[in-house]
């Protein structure tokens, strides 16, 4: 179904001046530098995003700024202005110099969304190691898979989720030190043995701290990204990044001075730290930080209470609010809402219209990934949105749809979605693996893994994934990850994991398992196996389905042919097998 462009409003309807409109206005060529010339850097040269985010608001007087609102899971509420926020993260990074942390050091985060966390975080940054953040639904292998990896010595957490991978900690040589945190006495786990307690070592920390001097080029935050065929790979940014976040939070999510600002996503991920910390508080904005889970009505109740103006979610929640119906956003006034925005997977067109609908406003959907640091391609508040499409690429970035020899098609066509390097927020590496890193260059491109196509005004359309990575309400899931927990198991000889559609988490989780000899099918084993990969995953990662096989399809070098599974399990065509074992 074809559905009509949602076109711009007129500027005088708008309730502020949408900030990209002046950069139009001004038709000026595009460059980087102009956008250092709106941040501070550090006193004698050198740039820390820390001091961008919150200590340079300080210095210009707008310490008694809220910084942000926090609501807890039982509703707590706390709130901390920029000067409270700079003491905190001050006397943290103290707390890391204390522990021997140097410049360069991996520093890991394993915590619900409480206040501690964001503390911590600037605070890695300050004292000038690279700061980690982890989904706090990740069970045991996950975690330690990104710590073995980063070689991370310090890792800060909560008792009840140190408790969940107590079990992994004695396999990581370089982690010297586990910070728990037990905000308020919550956990009645506390802490254990040659643990350091957050709250006695902040106690005893100094509330003054001179930012160790980093540099553009010095790395500052580590995510990991899934891939196909191997662990998950440390994707590393560095401190020039923040030019780019700091940018696309003014044109892209329109943040200004009066905003309340309300990113959903976990500061686990991407999203979480680019535009659930960087963009907004380098843009010195309030933001409204919710520990509580998803629900409509609780939800559309955050943004009454604390009249949220600009909102980023994802696509999976929007489609649950959806089901959950119109009336429920009737019962709460969100007449300060002026702005939406979405990201972590295409947005169906029947959202974006949605929205109009429900809220009197589309989502704005826009497009970028672990790898790119910041929003690459956006559906901008000045521009006319196509329902569907992800966009259009921001001021000084150029995208290409490429064939199989890297070569650009002709408008219209489907191909792979390339972007021409040299971004600010452009991942450096993948943590000690250079080869990886440099095989996604090809061409004078960086090659997404997305396929794509351009039409003849410029969007961008989603297309699939030219990997079998899955897209699952967001989160990207490598398959071997899960195959190999699931090979684990005493009853598992063979296992192939695809992601099949679905249509509120875009796609799930499910596995075909090959059994030993001496095991049969069953219900009962099926439970098993799942529990026993939530358990060493997490119940995003691990599978929602399993069917049991005789074998899986194997090319002949014995790799599994996930296309196959895909194709017979949707009933699609299986194409060329001429490579599949006899």
């Amino acid at each position: 179904m074809d559905y009509p462009v949602i076109h711009k409003p007129a500027l005088e309807d708008m309730k502020v001046k949408p900030n990209i409109q002046d950069y139009h206005e001004s038709q000026r060529d595009f460059s980087w530098d102009l956008l250092k010339k709106e941040l501070d850097g550090l006193e004698g040269g050198g740039l820390n995003l820390a001091y961008e985010a919150i200590d340079r608001h300080v210095k210009k007087g707008k310490g008694d700024k809220v910084a942000f609102y926090w609501e807890g899971a039982k509703g707590e509420e706390e709130v901390y202005t920029f000067a409270q926020f700079k003491v905190q993260s001050d006397k943290f990074a103290n707390v890391l110099q204390g522990l021997g942390v140097e410049k360069g050091d991996r520093v890991f985060i394993y915590m619900d969304r409480i206040p501690e966390l964001y503390f911590a975080f600037f605070g890695i940054l300050k004292a000038g190691a690279i700061a980690g953040p982890l989904f706090s639904a990740f069970g045991p292998d996950p975690v330690k898979d990104r710590l073995l990896d980063s070689g991370a010595r310090v890792l800060v957490t909560s008792p009840n989720l140190r408790a969940k991978i107590s079990g992994i900690l004695g396999d990581l040589p370089d982690l010297k030190h586990v910070v728990v945190v037990n905000k308020n006495n919550r956990h009645p786990e506390g802490l254990q043995p040659g643990d350091v307690s957050y709250e006695e070592a902040m106690a005893g920390a100094s509330e003054e701290f001179t930012i160790v001097r980093t540099t553009e080029e010095d790395y500052d935050i580590m995510h990991y990204t899934s891939g196909t065929t191997g662990k998950p790979k440390g994707a590393a940014h560095v401190h020039r990044a923040i030019y780019q976040q700091y940018a696309t939070g003014k044109w892209v999510l329109d943040l200004h001075e009066d905003d309340i600002y309300w990113c959903t996503a976990d500061p686990g991920w991407v999203t979480g730290t680019s535009y659930g910390m960087v963009a907004p508080w380098t843009n010195g904005i309030t933001q409204v930080i919710y520990e509580g889970g998803f629900g409509a009505g609780p939800w559309y109740r955050v943004m009454e209470k604390y009249k949220v103006t600009v909102w980023y979610t994802a696509p999976t929640a929007i489609r649950m609010l959806m089901k959950a119906g119109e009336d429920v956003v009737k019962r709460h006034d969100l007449s300060s809402l002026r702005y939406m925005c979405s990201v972590g997977e295409p947005l169906n067109p029947e959202a974006v219209v949605w929205g109009v609908q429900a809220f009197g406003m589309p989502f704005h959907d826009n497009w970028w990934q672990t790898e790119t640091g910041a929003i690459l391609i956006a559906n901008y508040p000045i521009q006319d949105v196509k329902p569907g499409s992800m966009g259009r690429p921001t001021p000084g970035i150029t995208v290409g749809i490429l064939d199989d020899n890297y070569e650009e098609v002709p408008t219209g066509d489907e191909g792979h979605l390339a972007v021409r390097p040299g971004w600010p927020s452009m991942f450096k590496t993948y943590w000690g693996n250079e080869e990886m890193y440099n095989s996604k260059f090809q061409n004078g491109w960086y090659i997404t893994g997305d396929k794509a196509r351009k039409d003849e005004e410029g969007y961008f359309w989603f297309v699939g994934r030219a990997d079998d990575v899955i897209n699952t309400a967001g989160h990207l899931v490598g398959p071997f990850e899960v195959e190999s927990a699931l090979l684990e198991h005493p009853a598992v000889a063979e296992a192939g994991v695809i992601g099949k559609p679905d249509p509120i988490a875009m796609e799930i989780v499910k596995a075909f398992v090959a059994l030993k000899d001496g095991y049969e099918p069953s219900d009962k084993l099926r439970r098993e196996l799942m529990r026993f990969a939530r358990k060493k995953l997490s119940s995003f990662v691990a599978p929602r389905e399993i069917d049991f096989i005789d074998s899986l399809p194997k090319t002949r070098s014995g790799k599994i042919m996930r296309r196959l599974l895909k194709a017979r399990e949707l009933g699609l065509p299986e194409g060329d097998t001429s490579t599949l074992e006899d």
